[in-house]
């Protein structure tokens, strides 16, 4: 399920399998079927070895560890208006750069442990999960691409396998082809439909399965004000966000009886690496300096200031909702 890599051991001569994204305990006398420590992310992990340990009994010692010493190798209650949030846990998909890096930073400040996807920037992800580990909160990083279900489900069976619950859900990972419409091509709508639409599905689909258990949780997806506005170039990729919308209405409903909250941000021109692909870029930005009411171009925390009062208990009765971030600009549209 996860990408192994090598790391060394103790000694430093002795080299041992690891999971990426966590640091793999001693394995002398363990099987080898024992993945890692799930009770600290420091480099050792103080807890002991024990011969013949199968990786079932070895979980089931670690829970207990944890329980009776408080969780006190990684654990930091967080409280305010992000309600109770000790041991919980949030995936942010895409959540290597841009408005995901910064929503990952600030659930781990607001005492949520981390799940950071990313497609292929594994250097940007590592460097996120160091900058969260270094708060105190957990992290790990997982490689999928979201537009194949069934890496969406090896996905959350790796969240299952380090964490055991999930609790918030952040659909922020976006792809897309930026033509008009008479150059496209039935490719260019699957790779497009799929990560942006189908990937949001099922990931909020298996995000839904495991927030029932903990009683309930949160879904926010990042959506764009091209869902509605037509914007040059972005024929599939503003399809795909409006059907971001849709599911997030439907999705609203229907999870709302689990104690699931859906909702969505939507955001205007932000200068992140994303708009860099778009080849009217310097006319977007521009528009944006000069044509905003609000008098400035929307900032990535913006966008984030949204998405973390929707996963607040304060905004517990707004659901299956799209929220315009754009500082008045669509009005003018």
């Amino acid at each position: 399920v996860f990408p192994l890599n090598l790391a060394p051991g103790r000694s430093g001569s002795i080299w041992r399998p690891a999971i990426r994204g966590f640091p793999a305990p001693n394995l002398r006398g363990f099987r080898r079927t024992v993945p890692s420590c799930l009770t600290c992310t420091g480099p050792f992990c103080p807890m002991p070895d024990r011969e013949g340990e199968g990786r079932a009994d070895f979980l089931k010692r670690q829970a207990k560890l944890q329980r009776s010493a408080g969780k006190r190798h990684f654990l930091r209650k967080g409280k305010g208006r992000m309600g109770d949030v000790e041991n919980k846990v949030a995936l942010v998909t895409g959540g290597s750069r841009g408005i995901g890096r910064k929503t990952a930073i600030r659930l781990a400040k607001a005492g949520y442990d981390l799940v950071i996807n990313y497609a292929r920037n594994e250097k940007a992800a590592m460097a996120v999960k160091e900058e969260i580990e270094q708060m105190g909160r957990r992290a790990l990083t997982v490689k999928a691409n979201i537009g194949e279900t069934e890496k969406i489900r090896e996905m959350f069976r790796a969240v299952d396998e380090f964490f055991g619950r999930l609790d918030v859900l952040v659909n922020n990972a976006a792809s897309g082809v930026l033509r008009p419409a008479m150059e496209l091509k039935e490719n260019h709508w699957d790779w497009t439909m799929n990560i942006n639409s189908k990937g949001m599905l099922f990931c909020s689909l298996e995000a839904a399965k495991r927030m029932e258990k903990n009683g309930g949780g949160k879904i926010v997806s990042v959506t764009s004000i091209g869902s509605i506005r037509y914007l040059d170039n972005y024929t599939l990729i503003g399809a795909s966000k409006a059907a971001v919308e849709s599911l997030t209405r439907y999705l609203a409903v229907e999870l709302a009886p689990k104690n699931i909250a859906v909702n969505a941000v939507s955001g205007g021109a932000v200068d992140t690496d994303a708009l860099k692909h778009f080849p009217n870029r310097e006319a977007l930005l521009e528009d944006a300096r000069n044509r905003t009411p609000a008098g400035r171009m929307v900032e990535a925390d913006d966008i984030v200031n949204v998405i973390m009062f929707l996963l607040s208990d304060e905004a517990s009765m707004i659901r299956g909702q799209t929220i315009v971030v754009d500082g008045g600009r669509s009005l003018l549209i």
